[in-house]
């Protein structure tokens, strides 16, 4: 019992997930679009046919009967109906028609009943009075199959009218003749044509049913070719752009999926290259730290002075060590974004002058005079320590990339929207061709004066992340040999 209802649930699973399938659904929809009007054309022919017909049916016997009507009065009918004429006009009438005719007189009383059932008998009939007023009448009954129709028996006299003496004349209804109508013959008609349009539907159904099979594969086609062509492109048979311009709408998908195929080989790019800088930044230090070590352990009766050289050399080579490791322990935080984000309001002024008292006295060191100007007192929503790492990169590269006697100008500025934080700087500039690539990790301008002022090369990668974080921007304007301006613009409110 357990395997079938598995067996069950399996096959609902299937069922429902073949009518996700886009190409199951087209081919639904196509197979209604065409069926459902074929549907309603039928029934609006029908319907269309069988009003039609009855109209023309009640019309015909009005008619015949407003002539019968005439011979009625004619022939004084509703006092005697003896009358061969009539009844066989009437008998006619009735075989033609399959129906009833039923002849009622003044007093409600039937005097002719063609079925020679009623005659005598007294009818009260809402029809049948409102007929006596001169209100004829007709009603077709689909259920049984059957028109019923009123017709006033009327008899033209002069009447001399009481006020003016004038005779005008006047139409007294002298009795109603009632008949009963088979519709046999339309509803024949209309079971051949039914059967004609079931025919006609059944073949439309073969036909709808072959072209939605057909134009629902040949729509989801180019999405099975775009299938197709990442599938290779995830096996890794193909790392080219793909294209598959059969509609606008998987050109799109193609563009997207194009970019991110770019973005992709871009960061695989950027990840080998990472790899590959880490290692070699890494090694340099321990390699400098062997060469070193090597040199003490070959040489015998070494000098203290000598040892003392070659210590504190390696030691300053383990604070390189050290410092990338701290860097790049700082890169992997930022690349976690929000999720570290520490928000809470600070004094941005406050934070400026902290940061630069802590870097004066290496800007001393070269006589390089660190100046900051606050517009206005600065309050925003931030995570603190990043904030304090963007200014402290920013102005310590201005420092260590200056000249002798050179001089750090930081500007804080805001507006209702944003702050604005400006570290210039008098130094040597950075080429123009190096401009794009100073955010990139490891990137140095100039590597010999980096690695003699001790730089890692991801400073500048830090403070981009650590801007973004906060969604704000940061961008560079240079001249060589002239200095260096770096504008960083963060939001007042963070908003994750």
């Amino acid at each position: 019992m357990l395997y079938r209802w598995e067996d069950i649930k399996s096959k609902i699973k299937s069922k429902t997930k073949s009518l996700r399938s886009l190409k199951v659904r087209i081919f639904i929809l196509l197979l209604l679009v065409g069926l459902i009007p074929s549907y309603f054309m039928k029934y609006g022919i029908l319907q269309n046919y069988e009003t039609r017909a009855i109209s023309v049916r009640v019309s015909e016997v009005q008619a015949q009967l407003k002539i019968i009507a005439n011979h009625l009065i004619t022939y004084s009918y509703l006092q005697d109906t003896s009358s061969p004429v009539i009844n066989a006009e009437l008998e006619q009438l009735s075989n033609l028609y399959g129906g009833r005719v039923l002849i009622i007189s003044g007093n409600l009383k039937v005097v002719k009943d063609t079925y020679g059932i009623s005659e005598g008998k007294t009818i009260i009939s809402e029809e049948v009075v409102k007929c006596f007023r001169g209100e004829s009448m007709s009603n077709y009954d689909a259920a049984l199959g059957y028109i019923e129709m009123t017709i006033p028996i009327s008899e033209t006299v002069n009447v001399e009218l009481p006020e003016t003496g004038e005779v005008t004349e006047k139409e007294i209804v002298r009795g109603v003749m009632l008949i009963g109508i088979s519709c046999d013959t339309i509803h024949k008609t209309m079971d051949i044509l039914s059967n004609k349009a079931s025919i006609l539907q059944l073949i439309m159904l073969v036909i709808i049913f072959g072209g939605a099979l057909l134009l629902s594969h040949f729509l989801v086609n180019p999405l099975n070719k775009v299938t197709t062509a990442i599938n290779e492109v995830a096996e890794g048979y193909s790392d080219k752009a793909i294209n598959v311009p059969d509609y606008v709408e998987t050109v799109h998908i193609i563009d997207a999926f194009n970019q991110l195929l770019g973005r992709m080989k871009v960061l695989d790019d950027s990840r080998q290259e990472f790899v590959s800088n880490v290692s070699h930044e890494l090694k340099t230090p321990i390699t400098s730290m062997k060469v070193l070590a090597d040199s003490l352990l070959a040489q015998e009766d070494v000098p203290v002075e000598l040892y003392r050289e070659f210590m504190e050399d390696i030691a300053k080579e383990i604070d390189r060590e050290s410092k990338i490791i701290t860097d790049l322990l700082s890169l992997v935080k930022m690349d976690k974004k929000v999720t570290d984000m520490n928000i809470t309001e600070v004094n941005m002024n406050e934070l400026t002058e902290v940061i630069l008292k802590r870097l004066r006295p290496i800007a001393r060191k070269r006589d390089i005079e660190v100046t900051f100007e606050s517009i206005r007192p600065v309050k925003a929503t931030v995570d603190e320590v990043k904030i304090s790492l963007v200014l402290s990169n920013l102005v310590e590269n201005a420092i260590k990339y200056n000249k002798e006697n050179g001089w750090v100008k930081v500007v804080l500025d805001a507006d209702h929207q944003f702050f604005t934080v400006t570290v210039s700087d008098s130094g040597v500039g950075i080429p123009e061709e190096s401009i794009a690539h100073i955010y990139e990790r490891f990137y140095r301008v100039d590597k010999s004066h980096s690695r003699e002022i001790g730089g890692t090369g991801l400073g500048l990668a830090i403070t981009r992340s650590a801007v973004l974080m906060h969604r704000g921007s940061i961008r560079v304007e240079s001249t060589p040999g002239e200095g260096t301006s770096f504008i960083v613009k963060i939001p007042l409110t963070y908003k994750a």
